[in-house]
């Protein structure tokens, strides 16, 4: 047993739930926004302002998000050169194989290639040979066997949360909306579990309206400690930022949990608001807008598909209302109220900018 640490030491192979959940995780987010999420933007800007070239460089771009999604998670495992530029095969394999549910195969079967290839890498004298081969034969193997059946339990789950949410919108509105927003502000990817569940629909519009109750509203509940630039940070950054403070004080979390609840119904039950653009946009809240811009690009397929006659103004009100200003208003509103009865207290939401 010592002399097996002691190698996984040496290999740097730590096997352990923040590499494989956190730091993995987020890293597959980045990746899904370098090529599916990004191409989608383009291609959809190409389609509106009818620039083909634009399309075409949008439609390469989607059709990397296996390869990069398996290289983003190899560059969180922090694997050696041959082994992370052999995970192109592995992810483009198993997101393949993985069919809607691609994004859960590509993290499970990259972190087992990964890891094997890192355990092979630098013990032969050709090594050029023996570490892409591993790395390539273990993840293509795996995508193989697996593959299928992780997209298949993936893509299950992901309708059956689609399901309950047209079936109960109000009640499976609030749930969604509260353990997605949960999720983007802890230290773990929601971008990617939106992904890997291929949230969308009125779910999706639910996970929207959480992520954006935690980062819009974070940002104005902490206005009077972090101004401006808290205000952008956690606004259109991340509110990940307040986790630090949450361990400290818990309850300062409690206004944006309050406020998802009531902005998941509402997006659910009185916009109808769907997320019919990338699965990953329904996890970014406003981070960098991209949650606004996957509902636009949802829109846009929804028109050219013939399922919506037109974008109209209820569309743009429900955007606005559910992603900016009932986020910021309630939140706002509910950490007047515990301030005033002493459970958040002054600097408690203080950030180090």
């Amino acid at each position: 047993m010592k002399k097996i640490k002691s190698f996984l030491k040496k290999k740097n192979i730590v096997i352990s739930g923040k590499r494989y959940g956190i730091d993995a995780l987020g890293a597959m987010a980045q990746g899904l926004f370098a090529s599916l999420l990004i191409g989608t933007i383009i291609s959809t800007i190409g389609e509106q302002a009818g620039i083909e070239l634009l399309v075409t460089i949008g439609g390469y771009a989607k059709a990397a998000s296996g390869p990069a999604m398996a290289i983003a998670i190899g560059s969180a495992l922090q694997c050696p050169p041959l082994v992370l530029f052999s995970l192109a095969a592995v992810g483009g394999a198993a997101n393949t194989l993985g069919g809607a549910g691609g994004p859960l195969a590509v993290l499970i079967v990259t972190i087992f290639a990964a890891e094997f290839g890192k355990a092979v890498s630098k013990e032969t004298k050709i090594d050029i040979i023996v570490t892409p081969f591993v790395t390539i034969f273990v993840g293509v193997g795996l995508s193989m066997w697996w593959g299928p059946g992780l997209g298949a339990i993936a893509s299950a789950v992901g309708n059956a949360i689609m399901w309950a949410t047209e079936l109960q919108p109000f009640f499976m509105g609030i749930l969604v909306s509260v353990f997605v927003g949960i999720a983007l502000t802890l230290p773990i990817s929601s971008a990617a579990i939106c992904a890997a569940l291929g949230l969308t629909g009125l779910a999706g519009g639910a996970a929207l309206a959480g992520c954006c109750a935690q980062m819009v509203g974070f940002a104005v509940l902490s206005f009077r400690e972090n101004r401006w630039g808290g205000l952008f940070a956690q606004g259109i950054g991340t509110s990940m930022l307040q986790m630090g403070n949450i361990v400290k004080n818990p309850k300062i979390w409690i206004p944006a949990i309050l406020t998802s609840a009531i902005t998941g119904p509402i997006a659910t039950c009185v916009f109808h608001m769907q997320m019919n653009g990338a699965a990953v946009a329904s996890g970014m809240g406003t981070c960098g807008l991209v949650g606004q811009i996957g509902l636009y690009t949802g829109w846009v397929s929804d028109v050219a598909a013939g399922t919506r006659t037109a974008i109209t103004g209820m569309d743009w009100l429900g955007m606005l209302l559910v992603c900016f200003i009932l986020p910021g208003v309630l939140t706002w509103l509910f950490g007047l109220f515990f301030r005033k009865i002493g459970w958040i207290k002054e600097n408690d939401l203080k950030l180090d900018l």
